[in-house]
């Protein structure tokens, strides 16, 4: 792949503030002059250590470790290589990249497959957005579908790119081909079935998925396209092996996977606020309505039960969610799959309810009343323990001890899933009041059930590891403390804080006394090879000198905040004499060891080992004195 131009690198760098591309992916509060913080999307926490400093252009998470620049961002939250994140980043932002040898810019073979799927699912969407408008039979059937069976306003069809698949798939397949994608991105992108062979995809080889229905693209939280649901409708063909099924989704893709995405989130999460909760609702089109009448942070699972991953994605935007779901069997069922989930995440949830109403459709209900009904619903909201215990016993007068023991059972689970031992006192304190039982009694059943569960879960896990063949899933440990104190970690880190410090360090280090086996002590040593052959780059030029994204990651860590240091210089000659005193220390311990076991075969010589230990002792009792110019 082309290289981009060093220059160009650090032009980007400059111009693109590192905030306005960590703030699509992470909800950021100020924490000072130039520091901003939120929940990592690196590690799940609870409790923000995620800091970005605006006027150096890094971020480092303080709780995982991970720290890097823009492009680090970029590139370890796309999953894509660095020249990919920093053509990512100037496509957004405007920027001319700039390649060396004038080669201009990668070809389309030479991209990577998720950024060409990436690519192709914009023009898929836009393929069939103008589908949608085109003034044939299919798209004024779709125009007046959207318009007078779903009543939905032409305006919100173009501002989410609504579009049409005909009954023939609207030549998508061909339109494609056109733009010369190549056969893996087609294969691979979930829009067409093809054949299993490794010929060259043709037009007749494309039979598209999607003939003959509303699609609904499906954007990730950083708005791009990723997939689509299709929705049946009057003009899906009898001979679609999907017919029958109301609503059908992309498969998933490299880009896809519909369990770690919620529809709108792309929008929602900068509308989310104080006071303005997530409201999760059952589907896309029920998303829509909320948004059509001005509740914008509406957001929906894709088509299946919510999962662990959207809620840990959820979090890091915002700790408040409503959910309001169909009133009907199917819907109060998901509620309260959802339920342990969010407590689980650490999010705060309330239930929407219409008082006086049976059932509730959020579609019907927006559609009728529009934003007012917002607010109608929010009066009746229930908090996470009311609506569970209503939803499991809803007559607890009428109930026997035996009904009200087995759903004291069911809520005891529901609170177990959350983590605060506040939050679980105050549930158990709601239960008993619901189910006219003493507290203390429902707190006793609550401990034994928690003990019997932690019992059966070390059961199974001892079971598993008895196994053949199988073992415990490995736990990554956070890196060791240690390994941020040697003395090339500190020297390393000086030197780029005071880089007047470089010159003289060169000078009175010897690099054999330099501990290469790890990344600090790699990247000192390459760092005074420049700084003594007068050819240091600055700290804001390293890219050229940092070979792995590891390397990059210390460097990032290291120049994310300045150290409280009075005086470097005598900083720097502690450093120094730590290394001398453990390279030296090394040394005298085999010569102790050489004149112990001398004897009239060795080839050393005794008293060579002698002056030499002496020489060693006096260096050690030297001090350092480094000589700047600052």
């Amino acid at each position: 792949m082309p290289a981009i131009k060093p220059t160009c690198v650090l032009d980007l760098k400059s111009r693109v503030n590192i905030a306005d591309v960590v703030s699509r992916v992470v909800t950021l509060r100020k924490a000072g002059s130039s520091q901003l913080k939120g929940l990592c999307p690196f590690h799940n926490e609870k409790t923000p250590s995620f800091h970005v400093n605006t006027d150096k252009g890094y971020y480092k998470c303080f709780g995982c470790g991970k720290s890097g620049d823009v492009i680090n961002f970029v590139r370890d939250t796309e999953q894509l290589s660095f020249t990919e994140a920093i053509e990512a980043i100037g496509q957004r932002f405007g920027i001319v990249i700039e390649y060396e040898e004038g080669s201009g810019g990668p070809s389309r073979e030479q991209r990577s497959l998720r950024q060409e799927i990436y690519d192709l699912h914009d023009v898929a969407a836009e393929h069939f957005h103008q589908a949608f408008k085109a003034k044939d039979a299919a798209g004024e059937f779709m125009r007046v579908y959207w318009r007078d069976k779903r009543r939905f306003a032409p305006e919100l069809a173009d501002e989410f790119k609504i579009g049409v698949a005909d009954e023939h798939g609207s030549g998508l397949g061909a339109a494609l081909l056109k733009r010369k994608f190549s056969d893996e991105a087609l294969r691979r992108c979930g829009l067409f079935f093809t054949r299993d062979d490794n010929g060259p995809v043709t037009a007749g080889s494309l039979k598209p998925r999607f003939r003959g229905r509303l699609m609904i693209p499906i954007r990730d939280h950083q708005g791009r396209v990723v997939a689509f649901t299709a929705r049946q409708t009057d003009l899906t063909p009898a001979d679609d092996p999907a017919r029958e099924a109301k609503y059908v989704n992309s498969p998933e893709t490299p880009i896809f996977t519909k369990g770690n995405l919620l529809f709108n989130l792309d929008r929602a999460r900068t509308a989310v606020g104080d006071g303005r909760p997530f409201v999760l609702v059952e589907g896309q089109l029920d998303a829509l309505r909320c948004w059509s009448v001005g509740l914008k942070t509406a957001i929906a699972p894709q088509g299946t039960s919510i999962t662990e991953s959207q809620l840990v994605l959820l979090r890091r935007y915002h700790t408040q969610v409503e959910c309001f779901f169909d009133s009907d069997s199917a819907g109060q069922k998901a509620a309260l799959r959802f339920l342990p989930m969010a407590l689980k995440a650490g999010l705060e949830v309330r239930f929407l309810t219409l008082a006086g109403s049976e059932k509730v459709d959020p579609d019907l209900l927006f559609l009728e009343r529009g934003l007012a009904a917002y607010d109608e619903v929010r009066r009746g909201a229930l908090g996470a323990m009311a609506f569970a215990c209503r939803a499991i016993l809803p007559n607890p007068d009428a109930a026997t001890p035996e009904q009200k023991a087995g759903a004291a059972r069911q809520l005891h689970e529901i609170v177990g899933s959350a983590e605060s031992e506040v939050a679980r006192a105050g549930f158990i304190g709601e239960i008993a009041a619901y189910l006219r039982l003493p507290v203390a009694a429902l707190q006793k059943d609550f401990s034994t059930q928690q003990q019997r569960q932690q019992q059966h879960d070390q059961a199974r896990a001892a079971a598993r590891a008895r196994q053949p063949g199988e073992g415990v899933t490995p736990v990554t440990a956070p890196p060791s403390a240690n390994a941020t104190h040697t003395p090339e970690h500190h020297l390393l880190m000086l030197c780029l804080h005071f880089e007047h410090l470089g010159r003289p360090l060169s000078g009175a280090l010897a690099h054999d006394w330099i501990d290469s086996n790890h990344v600090a002590g790699l990247l000192l040593n390459r760092f005074l090879s420049e700084f003594e052959q007068d050819t240091w780059p600055g700290k804001d030029n390293l890219e050229s000198l940092l070979e792995t994204s590891e390397e990059r990651t210390l460097v990032a860590s290291l120049l994310f905040e300045a150290p409280a240091v009075d005086d470097p210089a005598k900083n720097a000659c502690e450093g120094l004499r730590r290394l001398r005193n453990r390279a030296l220390d090394t040394r005298l311990r085999q010569i102790e060891l050489d004149l112990a076991n001398h004897h009239a075969d060795s080839k050393s010589d005794p008293i060579s080992l002698l002056k030499e230990r002496t020489e060693l002792q006096k260096q050690l009792r030297q001090p350092f004195v480094l000589v700047t110019a600052a």
